[in-house]
């Protein structure tokens, strides 16, 4: 059985790496990829662009260039998926794509970042423009073990057990529906800072999205918090006061606030991946998606949003399967019968 490449949802700027700009409902096989589908060991995807890594660690990406978040030294879009050499002395370990720029992680423990610098979301502040080629973040002296992207905020575990984050983004936000007021709270920080709270919790992938957040624990737990308007939480919430209880799928409920919860349903999770507003699961050799689905990528055949997670159907089971997600596209490479 050889591996395939599946692709779906937005692709405004070549995300998919289909070498068209057309939307896709269903999952498609891209069958003609620059690197071998049996050699791709990671899937991710960001605002408009995607990355593949292989097992020898070379990072290949396409899609949208703006701000040279593909870190190929040039702001064209790409609608094939395209070697970054400019990482060709480094061994890629993991590689998280945010809205407009993209955290890469080699063997060393190193982290680099190349794209939009707005905001502070590469870690370096010593760079106001766009950045075309990875650079290192110099702030983080430990070793990191994981990476995560959002919006415009980016996330580092280390080796210690210390979780970090950088960039501005929305930390938390209430509606109360009784006031009918929002109250946002933003953290900012152009370097690494650590995150609080999460001294007891056992981490294996954090993964961020434009307003909410999934974390995968080393037992299976799947926690999910933020912002619900879309399903993206997939469970029951609670709105904050504590007065009024409902599911996520009320849409007067915009967010739940910042204290994870679990969601039963994805017990015994091995992966997880995090869109701008969806979400993917692999559980028992299925994937499941839920949260937005405007442009198709929960994979359902539809465009309605999925409240509660469901298996991708088109995709079956598989023993074997790698997931990813960019703001409004899903990929999952699986292993075929053909």
């Amino acid at each position: 059985m050889e591996p395939v490449l599946f692709a779906w949802g937005a692709n405004s700027y070549g995300q998919l790496g289909l070498g068209h700009k057309e939307d896709v409902l269903v999952p498609q096989s891209l069958k003609d990829v620059s690197c071998k589908c049996q050699d791709v060991k990671s899937i991710t995807g960001g605002g408009g662009h995607s990355a593949v890594i292989t097992g020898s660690g070379g990072l290949f990406v396409c899609g949208h260039n703006k701000d040279g978040q593909l870190g190929l030294n040039h702001t064209e879009d790409v609608l094939c998926f395209t070697l970054c050499t400019a990482l060709s002395g480094f061994c890629v370990k993991q590689v998280a794509c945010g809205w407009d720029f993209t955290i890469i992680l080699v063997g060393s423990g190193l982290v680099l970042s190349c794209g939009s610098n707005n905001f502070g979301q590469l870690g370096v502040p010593q760079i106001s423009g766009p950045c075309l080629i990875p650079q290192k973040i110099e702030s983080l002296k430990e070793k990191v073990v994981d990476v995560a992207a959002g919006l415009r905020h980016a996330l580092a575990a280390t080796e210690s057990g210390l979780v970090l984050q950088w960039g501005t983004g929305m930390a938390s936000q209430a509606k109360r529906a009784n006031q009918g007021k929002t109250l946002p709270l933003f953290l900012t920080a152009k370097e690494p800072c650590k995150v609080t709270g999460l001294e007891d919790v056992k981490v294996k992938t954090v993964a961020a999205s434009s307003y909410h957040s999934v974390l995968l624990t080393d037992t299976g737990k799947v926690f999910t918090w933020g912002r619900a308007d879309y399903g993206q939480l997939g469970r029951h919430v609670v709105v904050p006061d504590g007065q009024e209880a409902c599911t996520a799928s009320e849409q007067h409920l915009e967010l739940l606030g910042n204290i994870p919860v679990s969601v039963p349903c994805l017990s015994g999770a091995s992966q997880i991946a995090c869109g701008s507003e969806h979400n993917l699961a692999v559980v028992g050799g299925q994937c499941f998606s839920w949260g937005w689905n405007e442009h198709g990528m929960c994979g359902d055949g539809t465009e309605a949003n999925v409240h509660v997670p469901k298996p991708v159907k088109a995709l079956g089971y598989t023993n074997q399967m790698l997931i990813g997600c960019g703001a409004g596209h899903s990929m999952a490479l699986c292993q075929t019968p053909y």
